[in-house]
C-alpha cells in the first residue's frame, strides 16, 4: 500500500500538469487563431484562455502596425524616363483568421504586392506627375493595395514614396527647363513694366500738349537737375518765342510804371 501512494501522486501531478498545459495568455495586441483537430474553431485573446491539450493548437497573430521598407525599384514612367523609386509601407492585420487561412505568409504577400503595385503605378504616370503629385500617386497606390490585400484580412494604412532618383542627363535637362522658365518670367515682368511706363509717358505727353507752358517748365527742371548732379556749365537754347514774350512783358511793365509815375492834373 505504501508503494502505491507515490505512484498515484505522480499520476495525479502528471494529470494536473497536462490539464494546466492548455492555459494560454495573449497580449493585448495578439490574437490566437485556434484549430481543433485541424479545423478552425475561432479566435481567442487577448488575456487568459484555454486550449484542449493534444486536440487544439493555435497560431498567434500580431495586430499591431508593421512598417516595411520597399526596396528600390527601377521602372519606366509613361513618358519613357527611367527612374528609381523606393517607398515605405505601413499595414496591419484586421482579420487574423483570413491572415492565416487565406495566405501562407502574409508578410511576404503584402511585400510583393507593394513591389508590383509601385512599379505599375509609376508606369501609369509621367515624370512630372511622379515628382510633383506624390500625394495623389500615394493615394492611388494605397487604394490598389487595399483592394488586393483585403481578402487576406490586411489593411494598408499608409504608403509613401520616400525617394525618386532620376538620371543625371535628365536632371540637367530639367535644370535648363527651369532656367528657361525663370528667364521667360523675368522678360514678361520687364515687358509689363515697360508697357506701364509707356502708358504713363503717353498720359504725360497728352497733358503737356494741352498746356504748352508745362513743357517748357519741365525742360527747365531737367536743366536744373542736370546741372546739380554733374556740377558743370549747361548751355540752354531758349526759343525765340520766350525772348519775344519776355520783351513784351518788359515793355508792358515799363509803360505801367510810367503811367503810375505821371502827376495828376
Amino acid at each position: 500500500m505504501p508503494d502505491t501512494i507515490p505512484f498515484a501522486l505522480i499520476v495525479f501531478i502528471a494529470v494536473v500538469l497536462f490539464l494546466l498545459s492548455g492555459i494560454r495568455i495573449a497580449q493585448q495586441y495578439d490574437r490566437g487563431v485556434v484549430f481543433r483537430l485541424g479545423w478552425f474553431v475561432g479566435i481567442r485573446g487577448p488575456g487568459l484562455y484555454y486550449l484542449i491539450p493534444l486536440i487544439e493548437w493555435q497560431r498567434k497573430i500580431d495586430t499591431r502596425t508593421v512598417t516595411v521598407a520597399v526596396e528600390q525599384q527601377e521602372t519606366i514612367t509613361r513618358d519613357s524616363v527611367t527612374v528609381k523609386v523606393n517607398a515605405v509601407l505601413w499595414f496591419r492585420v484586421v482579420d487574423p483568421a483570413k491572415a492565416v487561412l487565406s495566405v501562407e505568409n502574409y508578410h511576404m504577400a503584402i511585400y510583393q504586392v507593394a513591389l508590383t503595385g509601385l512599379r505599375n503605378i509609376i508606369g501609369q504616370h509621367d515624370l512630372d506627375e511622379v515628382l510633383k503629385e506624390r500625394d495623389k500617386i500615394n493615394t492611388i497606390l494605397k487604394a490598389s493595395l487595399n483592394e488586393l490585400s483585403s481578402p487576406w484580412g490586411i489593411t494598408v494604412e499608409i504608403v509613401e514614396m520616400k525617394d525618386v532618383e532620376i538620371p543625371l542627363n535628365m536632371q540637367r535637362v530639367m535644370a535648363m527647363e527651369a532656367e528657361a522658365i525663370r528667364e521667360k518670367r523675368a522678360r514678361i515682368i520687364k515687358a509689363s513694366a515697360e508697357l506701364e511706363a509707356s502708358e504713363k509717358l503717353a498720359q504725360a505727353a497728352q497733358r503737356m500738349m494741352d498746356t504748352p507752358a508745362s513743357l517748357e517748365l519741365r525742360r527747365m527742371q531737367m536743366v536744373s537737375e542736370v546741372g546739380a548732379e554733374n556740377n558743370s556749365t549747361v548751355v540752354v537754347m531758349i526759343p525765340a518765342e520766350f525772348q519775344a514774350l519776355a520783351r513784351n512783358l518788359n515793355e508792358q511793365a515799363t509803360r505801367q510804371n510810367r503811367k503810375e509815375g505821371q502827376p495828376s492834373a
